[in-house]
């Protein structure tokens, strides 16, 4: 979590303490009952049940300020505040109500909303219904409030007058405030993860392609079965490689890809490349960054072949470490100047292969699990490089999607 989005949680922390003791006061005074455990004195008991209903409003609100968003919300806020009536806005249109009033009282929601999104500030009305039998005498229009200004209204209806109220409306609306702007922060980092695997599959260099078709042609005559092979794995590799669903996918997935790469490149380079690949089975299941493997394993095909004349070692394992997979790639290349590498995970230099690939996995592996589970990589001139990666087995918001059946090889 980024320093902006840990300052907003913190911030909506203390509005919801702070919402919950007024409230709770509030409902103790008013002399509700709290049925369940028995959790202390009257006050106790209703901040938490406040707390509580605040905690089964947040998720929906954590997906933006949509009409699904605010319908599942309403009726939690209206439980919060303890109103007759509320309604949730965006600048266009009534989301959600919950409550009776709707079909005459909906209708004028909106024009006082717009003197709301001029001014952005709260507003406390008499609703001058003449219905007797309608109990929305009074009500409180405060703003919904985001990165890019006012995003709607919050409307709570009460039938008379009350000070608590207003309070207590204002304070929900800012806690729902931090929600939607979380949301937007969420939003922002799956934008930003996106953009980074399109910075990796741009990475699948022309060259890379080339050489491998060109590979696989070689084999056409002189061996139809393996180019058929080999084609099949390049075919595999560039549909795992381009999919367009999940930022995250599963450790056996990534290997398989990883396997196809090397396969191909084993057909360019023959005996040259060497490949160890030691896996316990039981972190096979395990959910991390897609395409965070496969840029590691090219930028050690690129130091051991490319760049060299040797022969070409890569061990790859994956064990398991209690609560962490611990991911390991080496190889016995030419290996890099540490300084020239910092450079390249500080963005100073980019361009070739470790120039996009190992920043991009580095940065996007701390985004995910943060700065504790960034990979720690040991080179040096003619010493190879080795990279090692820990990935936690369980961490909250990291889930593979539901696995796609291979196509069937004729």
């Amino acid at each position: 979590m980024t320093g902006a989005a840990q300052f907003l949680a913190a911030a909506g922390a203390v509005l919801m303490l702070g919402v919950g003791w007024a409230a709770g006061r509030w409902h103790a005074r008013r002399g509700e009952r709290f049925t369940g455990t028995d959790l202390g004195t009257p006050v106790e008991r209703a901040t938490f049940h406040t707390l509580h209903t605040a905690s089964l409003a947040a998720p929906p609100l954590r997906a933006g300020l949509t009409e699904e968003s605010a319908r599942r919300a309403a009726r939690r806020l209206r439980s919060l505040l303890g109103t007759e009536a509320l309604c949730l806005t965006d600048r266009e249109a009534v989301l959600a109500w919950d409550g009776p009033g709707a079909d005459h009282h909906g209708p004028a929601v909106m024009a006082r909303v717009a003197v709301l999104l001029e001014s952005g500030r709260s507003q406390s009305l008499r609703t001058g219904c003449r219905r007797p039998d309608c109990p929305l005498k009074w009500a409180v229009f405060t703003p919904l409030t985001g990165e890019d200004g006012v995003l709607g209204a919050l409307v709570a209806y009460g039938s008379r007058e009350s000070a608590v109220l207003v309070r207590a409306a204002t304070e929900v609306a800012r806690w729902v405030s931090v929600q939607l702007e979380l949301s937007e922060l969420d939003r922002s980092r799956t934008r930003l993860m996106e953009a980074e695997i399109k910075a990796l599959r741009a990475q699948i260099s022309p060259h890379f392609i080339f050489n491998s078709l060109a590979a696989i042609a070689s084999f056409v005559r002189t061996d139809p079965e393996r180019a058929r092979e080999l084609l099949l794995e390049f075919a595999e590799f560039t549909r795992y490689s381009f999919r367009r669903h999940g930022d995250f996918t599963t450790l056996a997935d990534e290997l398989r890809s990883v396997q196809q790469y090397l396969a191909l490149a084993g057909a360019r380079f023959g005996d040259r490349l060497k490949v160890t690949l030691q896996v316990a089975p039981e972190v096979l299941p395990v959910a991390l960054p897609f395409l965070c493997l496969q840029p590691l394993v090219e930028n050690a095909v690129k130091h051991g072949l490319e760049d060299s004349t040797e022969e070409c070692r890569i061990t790859i394992t994956a064990r398991d470490a209690g609560p962490d997979a611990v991911i390991t790639v080496e190889d016995n290349g030419v290996g890099m100047d540490p300084a020239l590498l910092r450079r390249i995970l500080a963005g100073e230099r980019g361009g070739s292969a470790s120039g996009i690939g190992l920043p991009n996995v580095d940065e996007r592996i701390r985004q995910v699990y943060g700065d504790a589970y960034g990979p720690v990589m040991e080179t040096g001139v003619g010493a190879g490089m080795k990279v090692t990666v820990r990935i936690p087995k369980y961490r909250a918001g990291v889930h593979s999607p539901p696995p796609q059946q291979p196509p069937r090889r004729p």
